[in-house]
């Protein structure tokens, strides 16, 4: 499959088409219609061949990111199996707490990816080598400081999420703690999957992460009614088979050649890292915007009413919801790296081809995820709480979460389009204004109630989507900005 991958994207340049019209654009882009592309050295079969690229990449890093949610979804069933609502509710607040501190670390490998490709793509695979040792040395810093932080201080951090005194803080606290351990691990698992994909190479990591989640679904039952700890096992479950992942990347990533001992372990000179830090101040306030959403939705429903009911059923939507969402991200990175890497090889016009039908597949895509998570929320339900009272509450917000999906189609595609032309000023842009109208949505009656909580969610996805789509198409570095006269207009 990388073979191919390679083959494909390996011949040289040629002269472009005639610029099109967006309409035909979003019509030659639709899966499933092919057309002949005669005049391009990338390309230039049918599109079914173009489909086979993304296809080749976007299903082994779909496959790898869904098994996450899945094995965490597995976690959730089998604490849920204890009947407890407030453990349910404790776990959701320490894994709202973990992944916060987590995601202010991780916009390195979501860097990382577009840069490897690029380099790879111009044949440079010193300068891959050194983005891959930079990224696991910053990575492997900060996420020091975010362990003993959530080791030493987790009552403070559960307080993100958690109000003063929250009865679910009983569970929080121990299950944090353990899970804490796993960070470091995690962000070189990360990386070793960012530099992966930058070589195109999905494959790999789809190994890698069968075999750990493998790892977690044998050892969950044993930790959690087996051991004393019941839910914190959950925790030490987790934190056991990713530092059997992160371990695993890192010899791997030694046996390609894409690290070196002498550079993970020496700081890297402001001159090497401007390439990082370009992107990284925006990267890093999108993601602190990102957090400031999610902890907000989390926030907001474990203060909806005392008994954990509102809180766990968030929790049980939220897990049916990120199985999805990792579908989308999966082809926002299959974007992030092929976007750069034909750019590099072959062009603007191909690289408009090519991201216009990434575009396209993402928003099929949603619309395939939304009516999944309609069906899946109607008979999931019972299996991750034997609570009445949490099964009713996850009706009405489960069907809120599918409509979600097919808003995120196009506009989480479109970021990966932009992630890989490195536009990280306007995609932190873009999404403060989406967060910015979430909050205040939420300040409003409207997040009073579980629904409105989806609701304003839904507000943040669709603002932040919009402006997204609409910059690629009108301003971005592949908008088509002089429209042939012979082009139809709209």
């Amino acid at each position: 499959m990388l073979e191919a991958n390679n083959r494909l994207l390996s011949v040289l340049a040629v002269p472009p088409q005639p610029p099109k019209s967006r309409r035909q654009r979003f019509w030659d882009a639709l899966p499933g219609k092919w057309t002949q592309r005669e005049n391009s050295a990338l390309y230039p079969w049918e599109s079914r061949d173009l489909d086979r690229v993304i296809l080749n990449t976007a299903i082994p890093s779909i496959i790898n990111m869904v098994a996450v949610p899945v094995v965490n979804a597995v976690d959730t069933f089998w604490v849920g199996r204890l009947g407890i609502a407030l453990a349910l509710a404790g776990q959701a607040a320490a894994n709202q707490a973990f992944f916060t501190i987590y995601f202010l670390v991780n916009y390195l490998p979501t860097i990382t990816a577009p840069l490897v490709a690029s380099a790879v793509g111009s044949g440079n695979e010193d300068e891959a080598r050194d983005r891959v040792c930079e990224s696991l040395f910053l990575s492997n810093l900060l996420g020091i400081i975010g362990t003993l932080v959530l080791v030493v201080f987790p009552l403070q951090a559960l307080r993100l999420v958690l109000p003063a005194g929250a009865p679910a803080t009983e569970y929080a606290a121990p299950y944090l703690r353990v899970r804490a351990l796993s960070m470091v691990p995690v962000l070189i698992s990360a990386i070793g999957f960012a530099a992966f994909r930058g070589l195109l190479d999905t494959v790999t990591p789809l190994k890698v992460s069968m075999a750990t989640n493998i790892l977690n679904l044998v050892l969950d039952p044993l930790m959690i009614f087996f051991t004393p700890l019941k839910v914190t096992g959950a925790a030490l479950a987790t934190a056991v088979s990713e530092i059997f992942s992160g371990f695993t990347y890192t010899r791997l990533l030694l046996r390609r050649n894409l690290i070196r001992w002498s550079k993970v372990f020496r700081p890297p000179s402001k001159q090497s890292l401007a390439p990082l830090l370009q992107g990284s101040v925006s990267m890093l306030g999108r993601q602190l915007a990102i957090n400031v959403a999610l902890v907000a939705g989390a926030r907001r429903a474990q203060t909806l009413d005392p008994t954990g009911v509102a809180a766990a059923a968030h929790s049980v939507v939220m897990q049916l919801y990120t199985i999805g969402i990792l579908v989308h991200v999966a082809i926002q990175g299959t974007a992030a790296t092929l976007v750069p890497s034909t750019l590099a090889k072959s062009g603007e016009e191909d690289a408009r081809q090519l991201a216009d039908r990434i575009l396209a597949w993402g928003s099929v895509a949603g619309i395939l995820l939304g009516v999944a998570q309609f069906a899946a929320a109607m008979t999931l339900a019972p299996f991750f709480s034997t609570v009445p009272e949490v099964q009713e509450a996850v009706k009405l917000p489960a069907i809120l979460a599918s409509i979600l999906h097919v808003i995120n189609g196009p506009g989480v595609a479109g970021e990966g389009i932009l992630l890989g032309l490195s536009n990280f000023r306007e995609l932190m842009i873009f999404c403060s204004t989406g967060v910015a109208a979430m909050i205040l949505s939420l300040a409003s009656p409207l997040g009073k109630s579980l629904e409105g909580v989806f609701l304003s969610f839904m507000l943040f996805c669709g603002i932040q989507g919009a402006l997204v789509v609409t910059h690629y198409l009108r301003w971005g570095k592949l908008a088509v900005k002089k429209i042939s006269k012979s082009s139809p207009t709209i």
